[in-house]
């Protein structure tokens, strides 16, 4: 497997090294999508990450629309549970974003309803013990099967990873800037966006990304995939936005593993120096 490899940020005491897994996704090939994933992770604390972000839908294929209820799985699934041993046992926390899961067989946690299929993350720490859940809010409707075959999330978490607030959206959120408003309100740092963002739209992509970062003052991931489906090609290209909205590291369109230094100081610094939020009235 070969990864092109980006990196930007100077280490510092408390900085959190994330690195983002673009990897090369084939539509129903599940095994294979998982062990591209697994062999991500290994590479990620190889190279002394603290954290590891995976894209959306990375198991099936986010197209691969008629596949979803095949391949769905419960929260406590052999893919998450298998994500779970490998943060434990390299010792770094794993953004697993995104699964089908299959609600109707999920136990032991709170699901939006007792049926249907969720596009779902988890987020474990570097222990493999559970810190976020996160169900796509957002449902694609533009020429797109998600939001009838879908239900959307209801959950707002946040998690601590070593010294950084974090939470999670998916692709399509990005065009819902109230959402991250809420996760500033609950005070996140970071928030890690697993996508599966296609071309041709690519200034949405960077755009949106960028816009999210300036606005909440906050570090800004994008995870995406890479891949050629039968009407659609993942555009890749995943970033790390600081809260000035520079781009820190990024990625071309195919498999790469991008990694960076995200300091919370520089989100304490930035919100103090340009207190924009301070302002807001709505």
């Amino acid at each position: 497997m070969t990864f092109d490899t980006d990196a930007a940020g100077a280490d510092s005491g408390d900085a959190l090294t994330l690195a983002l897994a673009q990897l090369h996704i084939e539509a129903g090939e599940v095994e294979a999508n998982v062990d591209r994933a697994l062999e991500a992770v290994s590479r990620a604390a190889d190279r002394g990450a603290d954290l590891v972000a995976l894209p959306e839908l990375f198991t099936v294929g986010y197209f691969a629309f008629d596949l979803y209820a095949r391949n769905a799985e419960p929260f406590g699934g052999d893919t998450f549970g298998r994500l779970r041993e490998a943060a434990a046992d390299h010792g770094i926390a794993v953004l697993a974003g995104s699964i089908v899961e299959d609600l109707s067989a999920t136990e032991r946690v709170d699901t939006p309803a007792d049926e249907g299929l969720a596009n779902t993350s988890a987020l474990f720490d570097a222990n493999g013990d559970l810190q976020l859940i996160y169900r796509k809010h957002h449902l694609f409707g533009y020429e797109s099967a998600e939001s009838e075959l879908l239900v959307p999330g209801e959950r707002i978490d946040t998690a601590t990873i070593g010294d950084v607030t974090v939470g999670v959206t998916t692709c399509y959120d990005l065009r819902f800037p109230e959402l991250y408003r809420r996760l500033v309100d609950d005070g996140v740092e970071l928030v890690l966006v697993p996508s599966a963002w296609p071309y041709p739209r690519v200034e949405h992509w960077t755009t949106l990304s960028r816009a999210r970062a300036i606005e909440n003052q906050a570090y800004v991931a994008t995870i995406n995939g890479a891949g050629t489906f039968d009407d659609a090609t993942l555009l890749g290209r995943s970033s790390v936005y600081d809260p000035w909205g520079v781009s820190l590291a990024s990625s071309g369109d195919g498999p790469a593993l991008v990694t960076t230094e995200i300091e919370p100081e520089t989100v304490a610094t930035v919100r103090e120096e340009f207190p924009a939020l301070r302002d807001r009235r709505l």
